[in-house]
Parts: C-alpha cells; structure tokens; sequence
C-alpha cells in the first residue's frame, strides 16, 4: 500500500519509492491503457511513457492526499494513450451508422464477468471506445472531450450514443438466451 511518504520520497528521487509506485499502480495503469489501446503492446508502450512522465514531474506537484496523485497518473495515462491513438492515425470517428436501440436487463449484465464487460468494450471502434472511456468511466464532459480530441461536442455526444448502443447489442449477443426471452 502506498503512503505519502512513498510519494514525498519519490519527489526526492528516490528509487526505491519510483519501485514502489510501479509496483503498486503498474498493472491498473496498464488495464487503463488496455481499454484504450487495443493492442497490449501499444498499451505497455504508453504506461512505460507515462511512467517516464510521471517521474519525471512528479517533483513539480505537492500532493496532500492519496487519490489526487491517483487521479494525476491517470490523467496521464490517459492522455498518453490519445497521444498514441492521434500519432497511429488510427482514431476514427465514425459517422451515420444504423441507429440501434436496445433494452439490456439487469440479469443479463450480472450474468457478465467484468473480463467480457472489458472484451465487448475494447471490441468498439476507436472513436467510440475512447470517447465512451473518456465520458462513461474517467467523467469527463462532452466539452472536455470535444477540446481533447479536437472533435465538436455534437460529435462527442453522437459517439458516446452510438458507442451505447453498438455496446447493447454486443451484450445481447453474448447471452443468447436473452434473445429468447425479448423480442427486439
């Protein structure tokens, strides 16, 4: 578990305290880049440049308590992962695709490991994923978004929406009996 102490004495170079950061933040780090990046070697790459980052300026800011050094390293994390995403050229935004409109139950999501929750959610296109991300888990705005990914807010708005339901269904596939109970 980390302390601030752990973190004081990284801000003083402190090796042992850079091993301990890793350790304890390494792999959630890892699963965050994961959720943007879909290939494990483009996430590893982008926690081992946000480590770098971290490090790097972790002396320039004074941290009172636990979680907003957490929310910090995410931050970076997450913006080293749309830094990759816009220099692969591979962030899309996708436009007009059917409107799919689906009702998932309850039951159905609780049938669902957080592994395939995880799969369907890494399984979207870019531009929806990373804003469904941006919006749906890190709580950003559609404003903040729009800023970050140099898009319009109608376009954050029109991702996010289809990145839900494009989500529904692939929710649906995943429990086949669902199907059988509703008519959709």
């Amino acid at each position: 578990m980390i302390t601030l102490s752990n973190i004081y004495d990284a801000q003083k170079n402190d090796v042992r305290a850079h091993r301990i950061i890793f350790d304890t933040y390494g792999k959630s780090l890892y699963r965050l880049a994961k959720r943007y990046l879909s290939v494990s070697d483009k996430a590893e790459d982008a926690v081992a440049e946000s480590f770098f980052i971290i490090l790097k300026k972790i002396n320039t800011c004074h941290f009172l308590a636990i979680p907003p050094f957490e929310m910090w390293m995410r931050k970076i994390v997450v913006n080293e992962c749309l830094r990759i995403l816009k220099k692969d050229k591979r962030f899309e935004i996708l436009s007009e695709t059917e409107d799919l409109s689906f009702v998932v139950d309850d039951e159905t999501i609780e049938n669902l490991t957080a592994e395939e929750i995880l799969k369907v959610i890494g399984a979207l296109p870019t531009g929806y994923r990373t804003v469904f991300n941006l919006y749906q888990i890190e709580g950003y705005s559609h404003s903040e978004i729009a800023e970050m990914l140099n898009i319009t807010i109608g376009t954050s708005k029109s991702q996010l929406s289809k990145a839900k339901s494009l989500l529904q269904k692939k929710i649906i596939e995943l429990d086949p009996s669902y199907a059988k109970r509703k008519v959709i």
